[in-house]
């Protein structure tokens, strides 16, 4: 299975705090707060969101590559797709792998597609769930601010020039 070949090698700092999160009871109050806290953690790794296109790589020495897609640009939302790639003997492997649409003007970001080894976070899910949406809300917003304290930014102008060299 994919996730019992990448335990070895995902382990965020910050997945023990993340634990009791997850088991809260979740209102759809507190996953619209936690939505819009993701809209803003995600606008500062990319500030200029809204007029991104194709691929784009942020690099920090010592850490991982984290890489972002566009796949779509509209007046109101973007969808994007972000991972880290893992070198593995099978190719390189995505995780966490997210797709994710931003909602502009509500400032919501809303988890499409969710694949990660680190936390079990879609166990029993049953859509529309909102326990489960809570739960990836929550591995994305840990994630996110991972991201940002290890200085990740995509700028506009550091588009990779071809999907094939991302």
């Amino acid at each position: 299975m994919r996730s019992d070949r990448l335990k070895p090698l995902m382990q965020y700092p910050w997945v023990s705090r993340v634990a009791p999160l997850l088991q809260q009871a979740p209102t759809v109050g507190r996953l619209l707060d936690l939505c819009e806290e993701n809209h803003r953690l995600l606008l500062e790794l990319a500030p200029g969101l809204r007029h991104m296109e194709g691929l784009h790589c942020s690099r920090r020495p010592g850490g991982m590559d984290l890489h972002l897609e566009i796949i779509e640009q509209t007046p109101y939302t973007t969808c994007l797709h972000l991972t880290y790639y893992f070198d593995h003997h099978e190719g390189q492997i995505p995780d966490p792998d997210a797709v994710l649409r931003v909602y502009h003007d509500a400032r919501q970001v809303e988890v499409v597609d969710l694949r990660q080894s680190a936390l079990p976070v879609v166990a029993g899910y049953h859509p529309p769930s909102l326990r489960n949406k809570w739960r990836v809300q929550i591995f994305l917003s840990k994630w996110l601010d991972y991201c940002r304290h290890q200085g990740h930014r995509f700028e506009v102008a550091n588009q990779l020039l071809t999907s094939e060299q991302g």
